[in-house]
């Protein structure tokens, strides 16, 4: 038995592939060739197997997936390594390089660049820098970005090659990548100026006829920045999807001959799952998992490769797995600036600050994006989500770190003119974050989790309940602004982010909203100016909303 039969043997996941290695086993003077195929997706910008929030190990980042790609490439040493998007953009090194130190090459790049990375499909979140961070990015890359289904506007050209063909062993693999099409209601229009995105099914379907007929290619891989659009076990659309946003049953159902689909965006695991043939493989986020798939072809009498066998696994970062060194010392320099930066005091804080609770109950440190917003806007009502639950700032000084652990999203700030109706709208829709109430149950085991936590957003400048006991959609009670019951035609200068300006978590009721002022400096920066002008942050909550019963 050859070697990498032994492999399939000891790993192949896929039902049903018993079968196909009996008969693989038969053919043993058939020609055979193994195409290893490994891929990231949503690493957003981890490199160092480090918390940049908590400045503690976290057992995640491009370092340790160099050790896992080195271990496959012993076996295979063909493998192609590929990526899904979401990649220079999420942490404070990627921030730092983005917007406060341009003049090395793009930190991902230059180590993606090192693994030998074969393509790369972009994501939603690599357009929030804007066009120049991007096209950097490109230029240092040297593996091409794959993105078929966006167009430069109002043409049939493509922004970005659609796919590649690579050959190994004589069998010829065509790589497709695609994006999600629901950028625009998320990022702000200059940051995607002059592209669009169309549907995922139409144009997987028109690039795989070019590979199966123009590239003759013998199998097709998808890289796709879109996951699964389903609840596999209720068949719903998850609360706060746009339809379209994630379509990957749809692509297996209905583009025939795709053989892997490597998925991307919604941060899940899937290790193997088929559809129509089709191998699905997710490999979850922040470099947390190496996804691989393994294709064996057989080459018979009419000498067209066919694929015999399919295999796909996930290969989890466990705290033994060692940080590649060469990636650390190649990242080093970047790390080291970041570090300086994060670590630089700006203010202090008279008692310890979390926000662990500030889904359930009003915290000073959510009031602090409040105050911030609500200030740099000339606001009324300022609206804001609880990020990251793990934010915490202890007694004492207070760093540019803890600041960019509460705000961890490159979010800018608008101004919009709304109404009061729209408002209890938008405080109604935020409040389906809560199941349905049963009896003895505490807020905290009402929370639905399938809402993200990003999505529920917590008001300040007027007071309200949350009755958990009403339904969803009749749950806002005494809604007040300014001391005084708040009128549906009531004019208000409302102050949030372009994510939710532009729909983003479902809140469509904002979407056209006459904008008053917005502002091109994160919403992360304009709350560290605020602490470094007024040195101290504010340790009380203003207590104007509250959970019932």
């Amino acid at each position: 038995m050859t070697a990498s039969f032994a492999f399939l043997r000891r790993h192949l996941t896929v039902p049903g592939l018993g079968l196909c290695l009996a008969i693989a086993a038969s053919l043993g003077a058939a020609e055979r060739v193994q195409v290893t195929l490994l891929a990231t997706t949503d690493l957003h910008g981890r490199i160092y197997p480090i918390d940049y929030y908590t400045d503690k190990p976290a057992e995640v980042g491009l370092a340790k997936i160099a050790t896992l790609v080195a271990e496959v490439r012993r076996e295979s040493p063909g493998a192609l390594l590929l990526d899904c998007g979401d990649t220079i953009q999420g942490t404070p090194l990627v921030y730092y390089h983005h917007r406060k130190d341009q003049t090395r090459p793009d930190p991902m790049m230059t180590v993606m660049n090192a693994l030998g990375y074969t393509s790369m499909a972009p994501g939603n979140h690599e357009y929030n820098f804007g066009p120049a961070p991007i096209a950097k990015a490109r230029r240092d890359a040297r593996f091409p970005w794959l993105s078929a289904n966006t167009y430069r506007k109002g043409t049939d050209e493509t922004a970005y090659t659609p796919y590649l063909v690579k050959e190994v062993g004589g069998v010829r693999v065509g790589i497709l990548g695609l994006i999600t099409p629901s950028v625009p209601h998320w990022e702000n229009p200059e940051n995607y100026a002059g592209l669009e995105f169309r549907p995922l099914v139409s144009e997987a379907r028109k690039w795989a006829a070019v590979l199966r007929g123009k590239e003759g290619v013998d199998a097709i891989v998808v890289t796709v920045h879109c996951g699964v659009e389903e609840d596999l076990a209720t068949g719903r659309l998850p609360p706060g999807d746009f339809p379209g946003e994630n379509a990957a049953l749809a692509l297996a159902r209905e583009v025939p001959g795709l053989d892997v689909i490597f998925l991307g965006h919604t941060h899940r695991e899937i290790s193997a799952l088929v559809v129509n043939g089709a191998l699905l493989v997710q490999a979850g986020r922040w470099g947390d998992r190496l996804a691989r798939a393994d294709l064996i072809f057989d080459r018979g009498s009419g000498g067209t490769w066919q694929v015999l066998a399919k295999s796909s696994r996930t290969l989890p970062v466990r705290a033994e797995i060692p940080a590649d060194p060469a990636v650390l010392a190649l990242a080093e320099p970047y790390h080291r600036a970041t570090q300086a930066w994060l670590s630089r005091p700006i203010g202090t804080t008279a008692r310890p600050l979390d926000a662990a609770r500030a889904s359930l109950e009003d915290t000073a440190l959510l009031d602090l994006i409040h105050r911030v917003q609500l200030e740099a806007g000339q606001a009324d009502v300022s609206l804001a989500a609880n990020f990251n639950p793990r934010a915490r700032i202890a007694a004492g000084p207070v760093t540019v770190r803890d600041i960019a652990g509460l705000y961890i999203y490159e979010n800018t700030l608008y101004v919009i003119e709304v109404t009061g109706e729209q408002l209890k709208a938008a405080l109604e829709h935020s409040a389906r974050y809560f199941l349905p109430y049963v009896e003895g149950k505490t807020p905290s085991e009402l929370i639905d989790r399938t809402v993200p936590g990003y999505n529920f957003d917590i008001a300040e400048g007027v007071s309200y309940d949350i009755d958990l006991r009403r339904p969803r959609g009749d749950r806002i009670r005494n809604l007040t602004f300014r001391g005084q019951p708040l009128a549906p035609g009531q004019k208000l200068r409302l102050a949030t982010n372009n994510y939710r300006y532009n729909g983003g978590g479902g809140y469509v009721m904002f979407k056209g909203a006459p904008v008053v002022q917005r502002s091109s400096t994160e919403i992360r920066d304009l709350i560290i100016d605020w602490v470094e002008r007024h040195k101290e942050v504010p340790a009380e909550p203003t207590g104007n909303w509250r959970l019932l019963p």
